[in-house]
């Protein structure tokens, strides 16, 4: 437990920095995305040259129109959860609720913890309309949805039951080494949460995974020899090879390469299997190991450690200012701990951070997926990866013309033009 005194300036000013920042990350965003929209729409009358012979006008219409919907309809997802993000805050929101609670159980860990799952449930609950929205209306309007809504509810009560069992558990030591381990809490629990993570990475696929969609062994012996060979010539080898059954949701394929150890497996959506020929999945899947080739996926889990060791640093200094509550809009428990208080305000906080770092991010994820590229060409045919997609890119309903700055901001992957110009200029010089 922390002894605040009151600071009334560092307080307003809190107030005004959070203020500030959280119209400036909505303003951008809505920018951002007003540019996108007016991109799109003022390139949905013709196919680009470069695409003029291989996409026909109809599925560039197509993707530019799904992208407009999904645009307009982001614009609404930010301005309400900057609005809830408001309530929670400087409208008193939290605070209320901590109060209630506090009433209901009493100061002590239970009620640090039912602050926790109440805020995380009433989110959801508030969301929910968004959700629903999106699949069974956008989705389902361009062909995308393939769920029920007796399998969404399915899926929603294995999730809710999911997050209880362990988000719970995991919520309560947390809470309680921030209460019990002296001032560098932070630090042992960083240690916990990063451990937590690579236990996720690893059971994920034969545990928690399983749990939604079934994986059958791949049943075609032409094709899994081919993968074989495939695997065997980069130097890779897999638990198995599994069909997953993507179709009975989405329409939209992937494929992927998951896991660490004897835990690793090939995972293709039966959706890409109906998409692709055998040479193309080929290709697609060598996209897949060459993140593994290059270490994408230990650089990422590295950066999230060092990202993550920050942000504990951070919160454990912040979790001991006064000002930090007050600022926001909560009156922090004198007489109990703050630490579900802190955890919250810290979490509605960061993502404005993440606004403007976005670029940084994006842009790595986009030369990882060049240099994977790259990789895929080397081990099979550059003409097959570019075919398969073009292929997803027209079966996803992906626009070929994005917005250059909202690329910037927001794709993890590279648009088809420079993804595809890359491609053969290394074909070209090689």
């Amino acid at each position: 437990m922390t002894e605040f005194s009151p600071n009334v300036s560092a307080s307003l000013l809190t107030t005004l920095a959070f203020t500030l920042a959280l119209s400036a990350s909505l303003l951008l965003k809505l920018w951002l995305t007003s540019r996108q929209l007016r991109h799109v729409a003022q390139h949905r009358h013709a196919v680009p040259a470069a695409f003029a012979t291989k996409i026909s006008l109809q599925a560039h219409q197509k993707a530019a129109d799904y992208t407009i919907a999904k645009s307009r309809f982001s614009l609404l997802e930010m301005a309400w959860g900057a609005g809830i993000t408001l309530c929670w805050t400087l409208l008193g929101g939290l605070s209320w609720l901590n109060q209630i609670l506090a009433d209901l159980w009493g100061p002590g860990l239970a009620q640090q913890v039912a602050l926790l799952a109440a805020f995380i449930v009433v989110n959801a609950v508030l969301d929910l309309p968004f959700t629903l929205y999106q699949t069974f209306v956008i989705e389902q309007r361009f062909g995308f949805n393939k769920t029920r809504v007796t399998l969404w509810v399915q899926d929603l009560a294995k999730s809710t039951l999911l997050s209880a069992l362990i988000g719970l558990p995991l919520a309560a030591l947390v809470l309680w080494m921030m209460g019990a381990t002296g001032p560098w809490w932070w630090l042992w629990t960083w240690g916990v949460w990063m451990g937590f993570n690579l236990l996720a990475l690893l059971v994920y696929p034969t545990w928690i995974a399983p749990l939604f969609n079934q994986f059958k062994p791949l049943q075609d012996p032409a094709l899994e020899s081919r993968v074989h060979q495939l695997m065997a010539r980069c130097g890779f080898s897999a638990k198995g090879f599994f069909v997953m059954d993507g179709s009975k949701r989405s329409a939209h394929a992937n494929a992927y390469f998951t896991g660490f150890g004897a835990s690793k497996r090939v995972v293709f959506y039966d959706t890409l299997l109906q998409q692709l020929t055998p040479p193309e999945v080929d290709a697609v899947l060598a996209h897949e190991l060459g993140h593994f080739k290059h270490r994408h996926i230990v650089k990422r889990v590295a950066s999230l450690f060092a990202a993550s060791l920050l942000g504990f640093a951070l919160l454990g200094w912040v979790s001991q200012q006064a000002w930090f509550y007050t600022g926001l809009g909560v009156l922090p428990n004198m007489k109990a701990a703050n630490d579900a208080l802190a955890l919250l305000l810290f979490m509605m906080v960061m993502p404005m951070a993440g606004s403007f770092l976005g670029p940084v991010f994006a842009q790595m994820s986009r030369q990882h997926e060049f240099e994977a590229d790259a990789y895929a060409v080397a081990q099979t045919s550059g003409p097959d990866l570019t075919s398969a997609l073009l292929k997803l890119y027209q079966d996803n309903a992906s626009t070929l013309t994005p917005d250059p700055v909202y690329v910037k901001f927001y794709y993890s992957h590279p648009p088809a033009s420079e993804r595809l110009g890359r491609m053969h200029t290394t074909l070209a010089a090689s």
